[in-house]
């Protein structure tokens, strides 16, 4: 059975695992949590050398199988082993290598599609558009303050206002970048206030695009093993348990403070306005992002991102540690 992938782009914090564990439940769909192969390792590939050469290409897969296998939300039933994946590799690349590891997972579960999860995926877009076959995007979306306030709390990203908003900002840039450069019926987008609001509508529009059949589990996530063994794994995951919370919108006007609003849309507020949000803030302090204010936001952030790693679940923390031991050790390897 010919196996296609379907990658979701966007920013995190949007309902992306949300809309993983709702894919996960169809029969012909595998979306296992993704352990980022991509952003991770085109950065380090210097390390390895020229992939033409095999024995480098066998050292990254290798690589790669252990970083995938410590993924702080395994991936139950799928077998990769460093010799199957590189025998099956037609080019020495990560890119093939990432599509490889994906198939594993559909071809475990019988499936003819295989998601990824890995939003910011869409950095590679012109490397996977070179690729010989062709992905689906979902490009998932939410209102930038939402996604902030959610960020300020999560162990992972950037926690001031400002490095949340630059960084949202251009993720939705370069998602609509993609989808004016690619036929329309490989490209799906969807607003996350659209799927809590009205969520079976929704997924059969999904399906419909994949081209796959809609069943009631979809919306019955939170019974299945797969959300139950990712909220377990992280807190910032825990609502995976829970059914769609149909008014999980607006939250930022509550949990913003001071000039965080402001600062929001005075650095974002065109591409929130595009997507079709509105502002709340006239952007007339245009001082707020001055240039004299970015130092000062810079080592913020440093202290915030320090100060909710320290508040964190020491269980959160463990279950990062196998991945980052592993790039460590990679890092020390003489080239």
């Amino acid at each position: 059975m010919k196996v296609s992938g379907i990658q979701i782009i966007g920013t995190q914090r949007s309902g992306s695992n949300l809309l993983r564990v709702i894919l996960d439940q169809s029969p012909e769909l595998a979306s296992p949590h993704p352990p980022h192969v991509l952003v991770t390792f085109y950065p380090l590939l210097n390390l390895y050398g020229a992939l033409e050469n095999n024995e480098n290409y066998y050292r990254l897969v290798t690589d790669v199988v252990s970083y995938v296998a410590a993924n702080p939300v395994p991936w139950e039933g799928v077998t990769l082993t460093p010799q199957d994946l590189f025998n099956r590799s037609a080019v020495n690349s990560l890119f093939e290598l990432n599509r490889l590891i994906y198939e594993k997972a559909a071809e475990s579960k019988g499936a003819k599609y295989w998601c990824c999860k890995s939003m910011n995926n869409v950095y590679y877009a012109g490397e996977l558009e070179a690729q010989t076959d062709k992905l689906k995007y979902i490009y998932l979306y939410r209102d930038g303050r939402d996604v902030a306030a959610s960020f300020k709390k999560a162990i992972v990203g950037d926690k001031h206002i400002y490095h949340i908003a630059t960084q949202w900002k251009k993720d939705q840039e370069a998602s609509l970048a993609l989808a004016r450069s690619i036929p329309s019926g490989r490209f799906f987008s969807l607003s996350y206030e659209r799927l809590i609001g009205n969520p079976e509508e929704t997924v059969r529009s999904l399906c419909d695009f994949l081209q796959i059949a809609y069943n009631s589990n979809m919306l019955n996530y939170y019974t299945s093993k797969t959300s139950k063994v990712t909220a377990a794994s992280g807190e910032m995951w825990s609502n995976l348990e829970k059914p769609i919370m149909t008014t999980n919108t607006g939250k930022y006007l509550k949990e913003f403070q001071e000039d965080d609003l402001e600062i929001f849309e005075l650095v974002a507020g065109n591409v929130l306005l595009e997507l079709g949000y509105q502002l709340q803030t006239d952007r007339s302090n245009k001082q707020l992002i001055a240039e004299d204010n970015l130092l000062e936001y810079f080592k913020e952030n440093h202290r915030l991102k320090q100060a909710v790693i320290k508040s964190a679940r020491p269980l959160d923390i463990e279950n990062r540690m196998g991945q980052e031991a592993i790039l460590k050790d990679i890092k020390n390897r003489k080239v």
